[in-house]
């Protein structure tokens, strides 16, 4: 199918035709990555440019080992080493950046939109590794795609995203995207860590957590962030877990069939259980695996990229 993206910015907009694209696409590359040498020359001469500001050492990783098994040039951007911690604007750092002769940017940053100022104010294309809360796009097409391994199917797939809504850009954009490819996602956690404007992304809220627990196929739990607790959003870390956290016990109410999944790092023993995370319903280390391989994807379609 033609590919019809020029950037990715978020998936609320993604036609489900795209998805699919990046998808088969990066089921092609997870072949790549069971084979002995793990490189090929699909994006041989393309400057990729990881522009981080904000610390995300799983996802820079991801993108960073993607971009090498492709063969692009890549440059890593640190804001602490960089003009940036000196006082030098946004707009001056994009206009280095053009003389540097960039072709793609992978941009995370703790405001929302910058992925879209780059695209207005460069030729390069954009890749959003999450802008503030509002979307992480890699993020949940890697979780779509590891669903999809394990189901066969999207279709009336039956999703549960506990915990901190709030600030969560993975939220977001696996509502965006699971809601495309046909799945019913609805979300739990505490009334505190739900957007006041929760009705606009038409899932049903729930704040009890092992009343709903046996009506889902993929049970999400998000990232509590430590650094949100002087907020005063929830009373501790410990009643959370009393509440939301996924225990053994827990895990029995739940399908059969159903699996649990996180978007990582885990606090162990807050949202989930050692034994939990460990456990043979977990698809978290299948999620890192497909991480590589979408990234792979994502890069390969947006450059143009030829045949492997």
């Amino acid at each position: 199918m033609p590919f019809e993206l020029k950037h990715l910015f978020g998936l609320k907009d993604v036609s489900k035709e795209d998805i699919i694209t990046i998808l088969d696409t990066a089921v092609s590359f997870r072949e790549v990555l069971e084979r002995p040498i793990r490189i090929v020359p699909t994006l041989k001469g393309v400057a990729v440019l990881n522009l981080f500001f904000e610390e995300s050492t799983r996802t820079r990783m991801s993108f960073e080992l993607a971009e090498k098994r492709l063969s692009s040039e890549v440059v890593t951007f640190a804001k602490s080493s960089s003009s940036v911690s000196k006082g030098e604007s946004l707009r001056d750092t994009v206009r280095n950046i053009e003389a540097m002769k960039i072709d793609v940017i992978v941009v995370r940053h703790s405001s929302p939109g910058v992925p879209r100022f780059l695209a207005a104010h460069t030729g390069c294309r954009i890749i959003n590794a999450g802008d503030g809360s509002h979307e992480h796009p890699t993020q949940a097409l890697l979780d779509i795609l590891t669903m999809r391994d394990h189901f066969g199917s999207l279709k009336d797939l039956r999703v549960l995203i506990v915990g901190d809504i709030l600030h969560s850009r993975v939220a977001r954009s696996d509502i965006y995207g699971l809601k495309t490819m046909g799945a019913h996602v609805d979300v739990c956690g505490p009334s505190t860590l739900m957007p006041i404007d929760m009705e606009h992304f038409d899932v049903n809220v729930h704040y009890n957590l092992e009343d709903v627990l046996p009506d889902y196929d993929v049970i999400y739990m998000l990232r509590i962030q430590k650094e949100r607790q002087s907020k005063g959003m929830i009373p501790s870390t410990r009643e959370y877990t009393s509440m939301f956290g996924l225990t053994m016990e827990r895990l029995k109410l739940m399908k059969p069939d159903a699996v649990v999944m996180h978007p990582g790092p885990i606090n162990r023993g807050v949202e989930l259980d050692y034994e939990v995370a460990d456990s043979d319903r977990s698809l978290i280390l299948n999620q890192v695996t497909n991480g590589e391989a979408v990234r792979m994807a994502v890069l390969f379609l947006l450059s143009g990229g030829s045949e492997r």
